[in-house]
């Protein structure tokens, strides 16, 4: 198999195993946050309880997530060395600042977090849980800004020509207020939100359909039914900034996303959909003109197709990008009906009673984490064939040196090595959860 080839999957796999977990740490550290607060303002004893118990599955999460990504790091040198040169400059100062001014923060704090509780003062705790989660979303911002630098490169020059090009910065925060950077951040920030939230739905709905804590998971499933609600239906607005963003910035990758070939025609919107790149055409049920909408307010407005690009500067797997596309925007309306439809059973006093219900949120920490992946994925295919857009491509990135056989001998170890990873991930989740928010044979009434 091809080099690129390889690196690439080594890269895709890599990166997919590491981005389960921090969207878990910094969703739960926002739980957290909510929690500790509700039990410094009302003194009840269960929230408490309900923040040591998701600090323990936090904790598992950042440390599986730290683990996990440091390997990632090492593969800019090994497999991807040509494109490290290129975006030294850049990625060192964002990633630079990630490791001093957002790791280290919620690192630190994170020791005071869970070392601390009968050492500081309660609001000095809280202190702390609020440094974790500001730490975890400041991490996440100079990775996006990084990554979103790669799609809208801004604040640079060129200097060298060739294999000896490399980018430099020339004004740092037109580099970090690139064109996709806000719009991308808040949308992982909600992607984050969610996949910590539903997490604790899926734990509290599996406690309450099995009879156990029930009092104090419904407390836990309504502060997270909250927040899955307002940040589902709050992802339509940033969804929709972010879509505009690409169809001024990128208009292959939108293209691509909807299956659009013609150069210049009103577009469909498409809810289901086939694309057969040879023949151009999409087979499946679209809106007339619907995308033509919601970039330009007209039914009719020309919308910049694929044609409009010579061959090689398209994104090569379309039916790829449309599908995982599609995907994370089916995902995102069905949790958006799920979190309404649960909370107009909250205000009518059915919702614990409707057992369905319970069983779909039992399962349904899985449909965030698909989004995520699947969101991800459609819009790093669908950048391609650049790996930084516009200047260099993804042929052009990979090491000269590595070859096919150390390649596969690294993915063949990852995978071991990641498999073990996983397995303890789930073997630690799974112990928390049985042992449940205390100890069983303890009277609940001691605690609620």
């Amino acid at each position: 198999m091809d080099v690129e080839v390889l690196a690439r999957i080594q890269f895709v796999f890599t990166i997919a195993f590491h981005y389960i977990y921090p969207p878990l740490s910094i969703g739960i550290g926002l739980i957290m946050v909510i929690m500790e607060g509700l039990y410094l303002k009302t003194g009840k004893k269960e929230y408490e309880v309900l923040t040591r118990f998701w600090l323990k599955i936090f904790a598992i999460t950042f440390g599986i997530g730290v683990a996990t990504g440091i390997i990632m790091e090492f593969e800019f040198g090994t497999n991807w060395a040509v494109y490290s040169k290129y975006v030294g400059d850049i990625f060192g100062s964002a990633l630079a600042a990630e490791g001093l001014f957002a790791f280290g923060l919620e690192s630190t704090f994170l020791g005071i977090l869970i070392f601390g509780w009968n050492r500081v003062s309660p609001k000095v705790h809280f202190v702390s849980t609020v440094g974790v989660f500001l730490g975890s979303m400041f991490s996440a911002v100079w990775i996006v800004v990084a990554n979103s630098w790669q799609q809208t490169p801004a604040g640079y020059h060129i200097v060298g020509q060739g294999l000896a090009a490399r980018a430099e910065v020339t004004d740092f925060w037109a580099m970090v207020f690139n064109p996709s950077s806000v719009d991308r951040i808040i949308h992982t920030w909600q992607g984050a939100f969610l996949a910590g939230s539903f997490l604790v739905l899926s734990v509290h709905a599996y406690y309450i359909r099995k009879g156990r804590y029930i009092e104090l998971s419904k407390k836990a499933f309504k502060i997270a039914l909250i927040v899955a609600t307002v940040v589902s239906f709050s992802q339509l607005i940033s969804g929709h900034s972010s879509a505009d963003g690409v169809a001024k910035n990128q208009p292959a990758k939108l293209a691509a996303m909807e299956g659009h070939y013609e150069k210049s025609a009103p577009a469909k919107l498409y809810l289901v959909g086939w694309v057969d790149n040879k023949t151009q055409k999409v087979t499946g049920i679209g809106i007339p003109g619907g995308l033509s909408f919601l970039v330009h307010q007209d039914f009719k407005a020309p919308i910049t197709g694929l044609n409009a690009f010579k061959p090689e500067d398209r994104p090569g797997q379309v039916n790829a990008v449309f599908q995982f596309y599609h995907i994370m925007i089916s995902i995102g309306m069905f949790l958006i009906a799920l979190t309404f439809y649960a909370s107009f059973l909250w205000w009518r006093g059915k919702l614990f009673e409707t057992k369905w219900l319970m069983w779909i949120f039992s399962f349904s920490v899985l449909l965030p984490q698909i989004a995520n992946q699947v969101g991800w994925f459609a819009a790093e295919m669908g950048r391609q064939p650049w790996i930084v857009y516009g200047l260099l491509r993804t042929s052009q990135g990979f090491s000269q040196e590595v070859s096919a056989n150390q390649i596969v001998f690294s993915l063949v170890l990852f995978t071991v090595v990641y498999t073990l990873l996983l397995i303890l991930f789930l073997y630690s989740l799974n112990k928390k959860i049985k042992h449940g928010p205390y100890e069983e044979a303890q009277n609940a009434l001691e605690i609620i």
